[in-house]
């Protein structure tokens, strides 16, 4: 269910997507907010240096932010690029994709409770919210901490203002948890220092399963700090035990060593 979307990406949009399958050529994608949609990462667009091997870079399954260089909705092709995205735009952009996700989730749950399907739960709610300038997910938040008023003051009706506030109550956790730890990496290949940035902005990803946030920065060579925060220390334990995991098997085929110390 993508609520609130067109059928087609806009040229210049960041969209999130699934890494579905890797040629020589490129990756095919599936668009995550446009009903899996398959869209084409070509190898000149992954990187601004020359890729050697494309998986690493990007690997099946998993979740990437890509810019929209192209749609052709007449013939169903959508080209895609991964190295005009910024730090900063794949974090606002995962942020904003979470955010919308667990909104529409709750969402179906309300409508359910209300015994309306989400479609029409979603065209009652959001013109009052778009008056009043406030995107679903913030309004699900407040109503966690603060109740239906929120709603109502957008012109909701009491009932389904009340259907929203119980489930974001219920579903939203306003304070999350962060667990930590200590990567030391070693690199012996001429690449060493490259390699290490692309395991680590590979396995950053494995958070969005379990809904958290991952930041990995450097303590100073060899050691890297990895953060994750979650609503909950059992989703935060997960997602840091899958990025362990996950780091150690990507670097077993590089020269050097990995050693991961919880703190």
């Amino acid at each position: 269910m993508s609520l609130g979307h067109a059928e087609w990406p806009e040229t210049g949009e960041m969209v999130v997507a699934t890494v579905s399958r890797i040629e020589s050529y490129g990756a095919y994608v599936a668009l995550d907010e446009y009903n899996n949609k398959e869209a084409l990462l070509h190898i000149s667009e992954i990187s601004s240096r020359w890729v050697r091997n494309i998986r690493n870079h990007v690997r099946e399954n998993q979740k990437v932010v890509l810019q929209v260089l192209r749609v052709d909705p007449s013939k169903g092709q959508v080209d895609l690029s991964l190295r005009r995205v910024n730090k900063d735009d794949r974090r606002k952009k995962i942020e904003q994709w979470k955010k919308t996700r667990k909104a529409e989730t709750l969402l179906k749950q309300a409508a359910t409770e209300l015994k309306v399907t989400p479609e029409d739960l979603y065209d009652e709610i959001i013109p009052g919210l778009n008056e009043a300038q406030i995107i679903l997910y913030d309004a699900l938040e407040q109503a966690a901490k603060k109740g239906a008023k929120i709603f109502t003051d957008a012109g909701i009706k009491a009932k389904t203002a009340d259907a929203l506030a119980a489930i974001a109550k219920e579903k939203i956790v306003v304070k999350g948890v962060t667990i930590q730890g200590v990567f030391e990496v070693t690199a012996m290949g001429s690449r060493g220092v490259e390699e290490i940035k692309d395991l680590f902005r590979g396995v950053k990803d494995l958070g969005e399963d379990t809904e958290s946030t991952v930041n990995i920065y450097t303590l100073g060579a060899p050691k890297y700090r990895v953060e994750v925060t979650s609503e909950d220390y059992k989703k935060a334990e997960l997602a840091l035990d899958r990025i362990v995991k996950q780091a150690e098997k990507d670097w077993s085929s590089h020269e050097g060593a990995i050693a991961f110390k919880r703190d």
